[in-house]
């Protein structure tokens, strides 16, 4: 996921506040950057800090990294043995159940094992699109499809019911990554932090003044510079997502055609939903739930949210002369 979330924090400093100091901590991991600012007393290290925030994102790379050929999720993507059992870590088993939950709330329209199909459509690859892949190339990639194909088993096992089904899981591993930080920090004793992951985000407590956290979204268009402002919203004790398709597509003969497909089409997804935005109490729900919402109709998604505690969301729809907001019924306004 592109970073469609902007956060009001750029630089790597220690900075005098009050009774405390500022602390912000940046860096790369995930194929992206991450942000990290906390309020601490004066006897926390932001060197031994940025240590223990980067072991435990290494750790995390090592088990959802599909570029990893030695991560544990691409070992289970090598494992074609149908009905045995693959042990699979905390951190997995973790993320599984939350995509399960994703997966069985939209009827499918989230869907860990797309990548095939994302693949076919050229998504993954620089550069101009050639050709368009027939419906019989759509429709072989689409036997590889099927989240419902891994059985997970409470023991921390999986076990594939296909074997050639396998597992792309970054529209939740970042957002896992932000809430795993948020732990660490709350562990550290700091409970004023704003964690970013590639735009993804988990604000925590407030500011020293008291006031909320504040998460710019970005303007959903192409070629909008990456601090360029579309809402705001302000955040406290909450995680937020956004999912958009207007950094990543390509047009074929006057139609667009997004990174976005549908799981249970195989095509591009024709929703007019430009950028999907949700808050909720996990960065991980957030983060897959908003891209679940980039597949379903606006109507489809707005009812779904408005059924979930604790959940909001604000779609940004396409439409003739510019664009319109459809929000669930307890979003924040900015």
């Amino acid at each position: 996921m592109c970073r469609l979330l902007l956060v009001f924090f750029l630089t790597a400093i220690v900075l005098a506040c009050g009774g405390e100091k500022e602390i912000v901590i940046s860096g790369r991991t995930m194929g992206t950057t991450y942000q990290v600012k906390v309020y601490a007393g004066r006897g926390i290290s932001a060197e031994a800090l940025k240590e223990k925030i980067e072991l435990r994102l290494e750790a995390l790379n090592q088990v959802f990294s599909t570029y990893r050929p030695d991560s544990e999720i691409s070992r289970f993507n090598r494992f074609y043995r149908t009905g045995e059992r693959f042990a699979v870590s905390t951190d997995f088993s973790r993320v599984m159940e939350t995509a399960a939950r994703i997966y069985r709330l939209t009827d499918g329209r989230w869907d860990g094992t797309v990548d095939p199909l994302v693949r076919l459509w050229g998504f993954h690859d620089k550069g101009d699109r050639l050709r368009l892949p027939s419906e019989h190339e759509i429709q072989v990639q689409k036997k590889q499809i099927g989240f419902d194909s891994i059985k997970i088993l409470p023991e921390g096992f999986l076990i594939k019911t296909k074997p050639d089904v396998t597992l792309d899981l970054a529209s939740i591993a970042k957002g896992y990554a932000v809430d795993e930080i948020a732990i660490l920090l709350r562990g550290e004793g700091l409970g004023r932090h704003l964690v970013e992951i590639g735009g993804e985000v988990l604000a925590a407590g407030s500011k020293p003044d008291g006031s909320r956290w504040k998460v710019g979204i970005n303007r959903p268009e192409k070629g909008a510079a990456l601090d360029s402002v579309y809402r705001v919203v302000a955040l406290t004790d909450r995680a937020m997502a956004t999912s958009g398709d207007y950094r990543n597509f390509f047009v074929r003969e006057g139609i667009v055609y997004t990174h976005v497909i549908d799981p249970r089409t195989g095509y591009p997804v024709q929703t007019g939903v430009v950028s999907a935005s949700v808050t909720a109490d996990t960065c991980a729900f957030a983060d897959g739930l908003a891209t679940a919402l980039m597949v379903l109709a606006p109507e489809q998604g707005i009812e779904l949210v408005d059924r979930l505690a604790g959940v909001e969301c604000v779609l940004v729809v396409r439409e003739a002369g510019g664009f319109s907001d459809r929000t669930s019924s307890g979003f924040p306004p900015s």
